[in-house]
């Protein structure tokens, strides 16, 4: 069993050491989506994540994956990409199209967790200064790619992703890990894609350290 929380009550999570095993990194459930319960919980390294239409689900799985910018593996055909200048990556020019672009069903992902509930929380987080979003587009001024999260201190939670054309997502995480603005992106879950670009596991005490130092 998992706590269940109060939406009417403060913000309160568990502690994340009692996070379940299995499904892995299921904590809560639950609370509310306003800025207030979000920022509790980003900041405890705990992020939410549930279906359309079943409770709020909180997470804080352990090991974490994450992606330290100096050891963000640039590839040579994203270097060679990003040498053509083919694409614009920009920021916070359009979040609403960057979420809702990543809430869009593909081929590798035919259902998403990006619901119209997570849709308007991270929005009004963005309005609320937060939530950030970085745009690929083409010669045509297509959005052709992009990438959101949410922005602690020195700390990227990165949230989605998405790409219309190859590699787009890409220009958009490099341009983030070279900015200098950074010290860790947390990817929460790995993935093979993620690992490829130099994201790494670790564990809960070293991400929550480094949450206490930078977030």
């Amino acid at each position: 069993m998992i706590p269940w929380l109060e939406p009417q009550s403060s913000p309160y999570f568990p502690p994340t050491s009692t996070a379940l095993d299995e499904p892995r990194g299921l904590l809560a459930a639950g609370g509310s989506l306003d800025v207030e319960w979000l920022l509790v919980a980003y900041r405890q390294g705990i992020f939410p994540w549930f279906s359309e239409n079943e409770p709020i689900l909180w997470w804080s799985p352990a090991p974490r994956t994450v992606l330290y910018p100096q050891h963000f593996h640039i590839s040579r055909s994203l270097r060679k990409l990003a040498r053509q200048q083919r694409y614009r990556v920009t920021v916070d020019e359009n979040f609403e199209a960057v979420i809702q672009a990543c809430a869009g069903e593909r081929d590798d992902h035919p259902e998403t967790w990006i619901n119209s509930q997570m849709i308007s929380a991270y929005s009004t987080m963005h309005r609320a200064g937060f939530a950030h979003s970085l745009e690929c587009w083409n010669r045509e001024d297509e959005l052709v790619g992009g990438i959101y999260g949410i922005v602690l201190g020195r700390i990227f939670f990165g949230e989605s992703m998405f790409s219309v054309e190859a590699n787009t997502s890409k220009l958009c995480l490099k341009q983030l890990a070279e900015s200098g603005d950074y010290s860790m992106i947390d990817c929460q879950l790995p993935t093979g894609h993620l690992n490829t670009l130099g994201a790494i596991d670790i564990n809960r005490d070293e991400f929550e350290a480094a949450l206490n130092r930078w977030a």
